[in-house]
């Protein structure tokens, strides 16, 4: 076919490369005058040739003639340098190959080779910049914010944590419960994540959990905490908590409203023993290793120390403190508030001295502390490795403690709970820190941690005191003051680490022995350490801490290490609590509008599928308060629905039973005929233990035992893993008998592949069950690394669970096996997997 052009052979086309190269060349070349005979320096004489060039000079010269001899030449000049720098597109290190070229190199000229150092210095000096007229406008000098001012006002409308900058260069933020906090890692760590827990380390920024102390006599603490705190437990202000050695994991109600009204979990510290401590001018602290005048001023602190133990009464003042989640923090607050005020009135009645007037002080501490979860077995290294407490501290309890630390191969082996209280010098001065080395014990001696047991001695720490912590907000000495000492200390001998004199801050700290374990489960716990420190010094420890080459984690990576571990994770585990119905209406309102944002074609029919709720769990219709939204006439995409329902005339509240005597009281009403009776009696005593009364006539035991609600844990048998929300089905008996001959077929055989469904299992997997038979809601599912398989935490109701326990007695004795599509589950019907 011909050419609709005629052909330009004149034209040779010319390729990109080369179209730029002569247009650079064009933009360097200075345009010349053509020559003119016309001078400003005089006449010469046309035709005549000088034998010297000196003769040929004139003797003067007019200015402003040769000025305007010379205009074009400078004007071509000007231009030249104009069109060099409007056509220079390619700064130094974009020269460079690609293999050479690095993101430092845009910021930092050592990177970048020396041969262009020169132009890229040249590119990033702010004064060539702004001689050059390429430095972009700046704000008046009355108009221009501070660093500091700028992240304050950025900061409007939440907080951000003292390691909030470190966090956003490297993991994914995002605004959660007044903070703006980590997500996950920008890098793949979920795996890496999760080995850490278990084999290494990982650490954890907790400073956003809420704090709230209350201070009054001991006796009235006692009766405030017994109140609204689970009665199936230990009461906190028992002598094995109360004295400060240990912290004391429950879970906090409304006041007299249990088994409703449940809020959350806590965990209650209470301050140790008051003792009349050595100041720090008495033990030494701030002096210097020198001073011979130390020694005995500290062995005289020690001897007052001993002898000056104030006496403890139930109206001696204390203080308590009670760190929770940051989702409930109001409602916490609200409680105590009411049950204090109930207290006092209770006290002013049956008081023997009326003239006393009982104080209780409820203070909010957000803010006022920092808190660091360190996780996994090699914790204990961590902390030996990056703190270092003051020389001066001569309890033994802690010296044996401290010394064992090196000897410990997980927290584990400590008490659980236990609380060690002591100083540190800055971190900073030690840095960067050495992690200390796993010893094994000597065969001549236990182990470290267990000859060092919990005592009030062991805790005390003066992190309680508040005028102490207002001190330490701001450090004495800025990272700068102490880079530019480590400078002149390493003049001679590079490396040289600081010695803490007189002048440098000792920090007080608390540390508390943390497990995550689900008890009577064959999950695998994990255990480490919880630091508490003063404000202001997060970011001083947390770089200490992570050089020793711990994992920081987020959001994720706490709620994974829960879920390994098989216990249920606060608000999302906690069906009918006031944290749930929060974190479920935000989680409905955040799917839903992901799903009407795909056209029609691309998202899932949940209409056609008969879905009845997709994007929340319906608990109010599987415990049977309330008809399904199709029979009431409304739309198919569900409201929110309060967990409170006027059934035949009487309040109805949806309730979660948890406890460490959930599994004997289900033990305990599963032999009896009637159910809710024996609820109801195993209810009340619990609630006369602490003083609270029985329930009132309102609360029948049939509509009780309806309203109940209990965690499960479910295993997958063979393939497939359980997501969030995933519906769990029952099977009658003769499908139970069924799966039970099927999978018992499937375990037997030798060798069972991934796809080798027998054709009777492939025809049990396509029966589509009714709505009827759902029993429940998983609440959190997914591939479990440590079990190697599927797992999922979910909820049934408590008469469900009757009726599976008594069916996995008549038919599998001890298992149910339940079908979902292709997946096997298996549910176990022990009392102990109860949470």
């Amino acid at each position: 076919m011909a050419s609709k052009r005629k052909a330009d052979t004149s034209r040779e086309e010319t390729s990109a490369r080369e179209t730029k190269k002569m247009k650079v060349m064009v933009a360097r070349t200075i345009a010349v005058q053509p020559v003119n005979t016309n001078s400003a320096i005089g006449s010469p004489v046309v035709g005549l040739q000088a034998s010297n060039s000196m003769e040929r000079l004139p003797g003067a010269i007019d200015v402003e003639k040769f000025t305007e001899a010379r205009a074009f030449e400078i004007d071509a000049m000007q231009n030249a340098i104009k069109s060099v720098s409007a056509n220079s597109t390619q700064r130094a290190w974009q020269a460079l190959p690609r293999h050479l070229r690095r993101r430092a190199a845009s910021h930092d000229v050592r990177r970048v080779p020396l041969r262009l150092r020169e132009k890229a210095r040249a590119e990033m000096d702010p004064v060539r910049k702004k001689i050059s007229g390429q430095s972009s406008p700046k704000h008046g000098k009355g108009k221009s914010l501070s660093r500091t001012m700028s992240f304050l006002k950025r900061q409007h409308d939440k907080l951000w944590l003292e390691t909030h900058i470190w966090h956003a260069k490297r993991m994914k933020m995002e605004n959660m419960w007044g903070y703006r906090l980590a997500l996950h890692p920008t890098e793949k760590a979920y795996r890496p994540s999760h080995r850490a827990s278990v084999h290494g380390s990982i650490i954890h920024d907790a400073s956003y959990y809420s704090l709230i102390e209350v201070k009054g006599p001991e006796r009235v603490l006692k009766l405030v905490l017994d109140a609204c705190c689970d009665p199936q437990s230990f009461s906190p202000g028992s002598t094995r908590y109360s004295g400060g050695s240990r912290s004391f994991d429950t879970h906090i109600y409304e006041p007299g409203s249990y088994p409703f009204g449940l809020i959350g979990p806590i965990t209650v510290i209470w301050q140790p023993f008051p003792t009349i401590l050595p100041t720090a001018h008495d033990l030494g602290d701030v002096t210097s290793e020198g001073d011979e005048s130390s020694t005995e001023r500290k062995r005289e602190g020690k001897k007052e120390s001993k002898e000056n133990v104030v006496e403890i009464t139930p109206d001696t003042t204390r203080v308590v403190w009670l760190r929770s989640h940051p989702s409930i923090h109001n409602d916490i607050f609200s409680s105590l508030q009411t049950t204090v005020a109930l207290v006092l009135e209770a006290e002013k009645h049956t008081t023997t001295t009326p003239g006393v007037d009982i104080q209780v002080e409820i203070a909010d501490l957000r803010g006022q502390v920092g808190a660091f979860e360190i996780m996994g077995p090699k914790s204990c290294q961590v902390l030996k490795g990056a703190l270092t407490p003051i020389p001066h501290d001569q309890r033994e309890d802690f010296k044996k403690f401290w010394s064992s630390l090196t000897h410990l191969q997980t927290s584990g082996s400590a008490p659980r709970g236990m609380i060690i209280g002591f100083k540190v010098i800055d971190p900073r001065l030690r840095f960067p820190p050495k992690n200390a080395k796993l010893e094994p014990p000597k065969s001549d001696h236990v182990p470290g941690a267990t000859r060092a047991f919990p005592s009030s001695s062991l805790a005390e720490t003066e992190i309680w005191n508040a005028s102490v912590r207002n001190k330490l907000v701001k450090p004495r000495y800025k990272k700068k003051d102490l880079d530019e000492r480590r400078a002149k200390a390493s003049i001679l001998i590079p490396g040289t680490p600081l010695k803490a004199t007189r002048q440098d801050n000792r920090v007080p700290v608390m540390l508390i022995q943390r497990s995550i374990d689900s008890p009577g489960s064959d999950s695998q716990a994990i255990h480490g350490w919880t630091l508490i420190i003063p404000a202001g010094w997060s970011m001083a420890f947390f770089s200490s801490l992570t050089f020793t080459g711990t994992r920081v984690g987020g959001q994720r990576e706490r709620q994974t290490q829960s879920f390994e571990a098989g216990t249920c994770y606060f608000p999302r585990d906690y069906p009918s609590s006031i944290g749930y119905n929060v974190y479920a209406t935000k989680r409905e309102q955040e799917d839903r509008e992901r799903w009407e944002r795909k056209p029609p074609s691309k998202r899932t029919n949940f209409e056609k599928l008969g879905t009845r709720s997709p994007w929340k769990a319906d608990w109010e219709v599987l415990l049977g308060l309330r008809k399904p939204q199709g029979e009431e006439g409304d739309d198919f995409i569900p409201t929110q629905r309060e967990t409170e329902t006027n059934l035949n005339g009487i309040t109805v509240k949806a309730w979660l039973l948890r406890g460490v005597e959930a599994p004997k009281i289900i033990s305990n009403i599963s032999n009896l005929t009637n159910h809710g009776a024996g609820l109801l009696q195993e209810l009340n005593r619990f609630r006369l233990k602490r003083g609270q009364g029985t329930m009132g006539i309102d609360h029948k035991p049939e509509e009780l035992l309806k309203a109940g609600l209990v965690s499960i844990k479910i295993k997958v048998i063979k393939r497939g893993a359980p997501e969030d929300l995933a519906l769990i089905y029952s099977v009658e008996d003769d499908e139970a008998k069924k799966w039970e001959r099927v999978m018992g077929q499937h375990i037997s055989s030798a060798a069972m592949f991934i796809g080798d469904e027998t054709p009777e299992e492939i025809k049990l997997s396509e029966i589509k069950p009714s709505e009827s038979s759902i029993i429940g809601y998983v609440t959190t599912g997914h591939f479990s690394l440590s079990q190697g398989g599927g797992f999922a935490i979910g909820a049934i109701p408590l008469t469900r669970y009757l009726q599976l326990q008594e069916q996995s007695r008549r038919y599998v004795e001890g298992m149910s096996y339940i079908a979902d599509s292709t997946d096997v589950c298996q549910i176990d019907y022990t009392p102990t997997s109860l949470f």
